[in-house]
């Protein structure tokens, strides 16, 4: 006998035990199941109790039928106890099973997108077998001259003193396998060198064996790298949080300091890249996807940092390690103050950003690092370090650029010049990776409608009723909450945009809130002076707030009427193509750039706008499609704009509107299979009866104008009419008196009833 389907929606699985072997659904049946009482074998049975030898039941009940059915009585229970069956048990292992996946899809890539797991392996398997520094990445750790490098034949030396500056180096592991440090710590062996020194694998003999890492320097003769590992430790003593490095101690060894810190299994990014190009056979970056996915999820340990009045300075694939579902940020020893303008600055060159070396690191040269990590994250960035040190290849020759224009876009303003044009805190940058991700995914996904809405901090979402689109249906901008006027400017709203504008004149204070609500009404009475004075004081509080260019925009294309609209449109479109670069995440900007440029007649700029917001954001997928139905029809592409309409969902306020026009374009084509279609898009539309009548009357037009060049289909039916001669003169016949009787017009009247007698069928009555 073959398992059941499970009758819950969705669900693929089969019952099993009953229950479902996927979703954990019980089985539904027409009968209680039969299950053994509590306490007694499959195959007992319970002698019946005779009253008259003083049961226990008798005596407690009295004998009147109203014993405890949990009292333990040979009743048959319908349902057995939780977790009393193995059908329960299986259920409940496979709801965990259910629940642990969905937990792990959330983790890294916010359930966007999955990463595969890393294991966390053996910590001795990562040990090096000859602990040795390359030549080639021998430098003084005073000047950075080249030192230790072989003159001949020979090998290079492993410590001695730099012949430029005189200051000793030692390249040489301090640590000997099985050496105690600090009375507390085995070295267990060196697992690489890093900038500041031999960092190796300890285990803790004073808490259960456990692996520590034991950070020491490259010099102990070098002042600069004392110091910073003591700055580091001091910073990191109050560094708390689950996505970074947790530090232990710092100690004292044979005159050197060590610091000691959590040991962190996986790989980092930099090792797993290694591992893609050893397994493909040729570099092979990470999809732009699982990349964004990484870094998205570092970011909270950046904002933890910059709360905490510190800067990372050194953000890297190296530095980021993927263990099992999670990451962390490990290596801080470049981690310094915001104000500290003294302490050795540490970076990696192609990672730092320009300014670096005159004015120091801020939260924009940290944000410059995350942006040019992404970029060796996702494609073969050759020359980062030398001749696109602070810049970019062309576009074209960068897949991931090409391919996904809003994740160029993130990246560039991350790594912008000039630090005012970068993202001026991670939480923002965090909030436009999460949009360019869904971008993103919806673009290599299938193609298809959005079904999720995102939230959005900078935009309301769009309220769309019809097919066209004009600049007021464009989303709003969102309140400032920490505003000090907005209850004030709530207050002076009203339906008179003039009287708004006098009132907003005389704010007791100029605030941007108050500056947007004087654009918004100059906007409404198209009065340019309003809108200019309001965005000329808007950017005079932040040159770059992007929200001068939104207005301007909205005004721009608020005047696009006439003989100048497509001039007006094109400048519209500028000003929305620079919100859309200081907000790639954002889908509002692509919404109204797709507008302005179908405006301005470029219908191709146009769809693919339009197209990204319908593939990555439920909100906008009415007026995407309704754009979509307008662009393919401007084409002639009917069976584009068909299915544009099909897209715009039951739960939209549009959807009757999308319905009327798909019926519309079927009956236009005209064939019977698209007349049949047309009149089943109608039928649950609710309609006035001479609208009904009218749509109907000229669709039984074409379809008898069809039957009688092609002849009859009678196993084919319009709404319940068949497609035959006789069955569609009838229906005909009706639909005109119908709309005779809705004509208050006598003449017309007449017409119609005179068109109800041509078209009857003749008869003997």
């Amino acid at each position: 006998m073959s398992a059941a389907p499970c009758q819950e929606p969705g669900c693929t699985g089969t019952y099993e035990d009953g229950w479902c072997n996927v979703c954990g659904s019980p089985e539904p049946r027409q009968a209680p199941i039969e299950a053994t009482p509590v306490g007694l074998a499959p195959d007992t049975a319970q002698p019946e109790a005779d009253p008259g030898e003083g049961s226990p039941d008798s005596a407690a009940g009295g004998g009147d039928g109203d014993a405890d059915p949990a009292a333990g009585s040979g009743h048959v229970v319908a349902t057995p106890a939780p977790g009393q069956t193995r059908q329960a048990v299986r259920a409940a292992r496979v709801r965990r099973q259910r629940a642990d996946v969905a937990g792990r899809r959330s983790r890294l890539g916010l359930g966007l997108t999955t990463v595969p797991d890393v294991p966390e392996g053996d910590p001795t398997e990562k040990l090096m077998v000859d602990p040795r520094v390359p030549e080639d990445r021998r430098v003084c750790p005073a000047c950075g001259a080249d030192v230790g490098r072989a003159a001949g034949e020979g090998e290079g030396r492993q410590q001695g003193f730099c012949p430029q500056c005189r200051a000793p180096y030692s390249f040489t592991p301090k640590l000997e396998p099985g050496e105690l440090v600090a009375g507390q710590y085995e070295n267990v062996g060196a697992l690489a060198h890093g900038g500041m020194g031999w960092i190796y694998l300890g285990r803790d003999k004073n808490v259960s064996d456990r692996f520590v890492v034991l950070k020491g320097l490259l010099n102990t003769g070098d002042d600069d790298a004392l110091d910073a590992a003591v700055a580091e430790q001091q910073f990191l003593a109050q560094v708390k949080h689950p996505l970074i490095v947790e530090i232990y101690n710092t100690v004292q060894h044979d005159g050197d300091a060590y610091t000691v810190m959590e040991y962190v299994g996986g790989r980092s990014l930099k090792q797993l890249l290694q591992d893609r190009m050893r397994e493909a056979g040729r570099y092979t970056p990470f999809p732009v996807d699982q990349a964004l996915a990484y870094v998205i999820e570092s970011l909270p340990a950046f904002t933890h940092l910059h709360d905490l009045g510190l800067l990372y300075c050194d953000f890297k694939p190296d530095n980021l390690i993927h263990e099992g579902d999670g990451i962390k940020l490990i290596d801080l020893g470049g981690v310094r103050r915001q104000d500290d303008l003294e302490s050795p600055i540490y970076g990696t060159v192609g990672y730092q950003a320009p300014e670096v070396a005159e004015v120091g690191p801020s939260v924009a040269s940290d944000v410059y690092t995350i942006g040019r990590t992404l970029c060796v994250l996702t494609f073969e960035f050759r020359g980062y370090q030398s001749e696109y040190e602070h810049s970019f290849p062309p576009m074209s020759r960068v897949p991931a650029f090409t391919e996904h224009d809003a994740f160029y876009r993130v990246v560039a303003r991350c790594c912008a010049p000039d630090p005012n044009d970068r993202f001026t805190s991670v939480e923002e940058l965090r909030s436009q990776l999460v949009g360019v991700l869904r971008q993103v995914v919806a673009a290599t996904g299938p193609e298809r409608a959005a079904t999720l809405s995102a939230h959005s901090p900078a935009f309301e979402p769009p309220v769309t009723t019809g097919e066209t689109l004009s600049w007021w249906e464009l989303p709003e901008l969102k309140r400032d909450e920490a505003d000090p006027m907005l209850d004030w400017i709530a207050s002076q709203s009203g339906n008179d945009p003039s009287a708004t504008f006098e009132a907003l004149r005389a704010a007791p204070e100029e605030t941007p809130e108050v500056f947007l609500a004087r654009a918004r009404a100059g906007i409404r009475m198209g009065q340019q002076a309003w809108v200019d004075d309001a965005v000329r004081g808007l950017l005079a509080e932040d040159p770059w707030d992007w929200r001068g260019s939104w207005l301007r925009g909205l005004w721009a294309i608020s005047q696009a009427e006439g003989e100048h609209a497509e001039q007006r449109a094109q400048e519209a479109g500028g000003h929305f193509a620079a919100v859309r670069d200081a907000l790639p995440g954002e889908i509002a900007p692509r919404m109204a750039l797709a507008l302005a440029t179908e405006l301005a007649g470029y219908g191709k700029a146009a769809e693919l706008d339009y197209l990204r917001a319908w593939r990555t954001d439920a909100a906008y997928v009415a007026p995407a499609a309704f754009g979509l139905h307008r662009v393919r029809l401007g084409r002639d592409d009917v069976e584009g704009a068909i299915t544009a309409l099909d897209s715009v969902p039951p739960s939209s306020r549009a959807h009757p509107r999308a319905r009327w026009l798909r019926a519309e374009l079927l009956r236009r084509r005209g064939s019977l299979a698209d007349l049949r279609e047309s009149m089943h898009s109608v039928s649950r539309l609710t309609l006035d009866p001479r609208q009904r009548a009218q749509f109907n009357a000229v669709l039984f037009e074409q379809a008898l104008d069809q039957v009688t060049r092609q002849g009859p289909k009678p196993d084919w039916r319009v709404g319940e009419v068949p497609l035959t001669r006789d069955a569609l003169q009838r229906a005909l016949e009706k639909e005109y008196r119908v709309l005779a009787d809705y004509t208050p017009d006598p003449q017309e009247r007449a017409g119609l009833i005179d068109r109800a007698n041509a078209v009857r069928p003749w008869s003997w009555t």
